[in-house]
């Protein structure tokens, strides 16, 4: 029996692993690998399974002001703590979501939304302290936090009705 294929097969088992355990913690995406970010179909499907709400990062690569924004959301420990009432997502370039409901006033980045556990978007829940003209254009850390305390009172008042 030949036996010069086993390191080749042990190799390539080795680099699947790699691959599947670095895929899942890159979701991160520089905005906090200490969060459990999902894929957008994953947390479609998480957020109506747990009746939990849905934050919606959406960003791209070549973005000035996504690439600002990425280290002031990484290092606060309030949107660490808050994440963990939410089904995290982030989508970067080609990820994003094509259909219009996810553009509620137009197609800027970055863009933040909050959605029901239903999947429907909360386009009432915007920085309140930011530009009016971009409702869901979160500069800081601290806009995203405030932010996640209205969804969170929002979204669970509504499901108290």
């Amino acid at each position: 029996m030949n036996y010069s294929y086993i390191p080749i097969a042990i190799l390539a088992v080795l680099a699947i692993f790699v691959h599947e355990i670095n895929g899942s913690s890159n979701l991160g995406r520089g905005f906090g690998d200490n969060i459990d970010w999902k894929t957008m179909d994953e947390g479609l499907q998480l957020a109506k399974e747990s009746d939990t709400p849905m934050m919606l990062l959406i960003h791209k690569t070549w973005c000035g002001a996504c690439k600002a924004l990425k280290p002031k959301f990484a290092a606060s420990s309030d949107i660490q703590q808050l994440s963990e009432n939410f089904v995290m997502v982030n989508v970067e370039d080609h990820e994003e979501p094509k259909d219009s409901k996810y553009t509620p006033d137009g197609g800027y980045i970055p863009r933040i939304l909050f959605l029901e556990p239903n999947g429907n978007v909360r386009d009432d829940i915007v920085n309140t302290v930011g530009n009016e003209r971009y409702k869901y254009y979160y500069p800081s850390a601290d806009h995203v936090v405030l932010a996640m305390r209205n969804a969170l009172k929002k979204i669970k008042s509504n499901d108290e009705l």
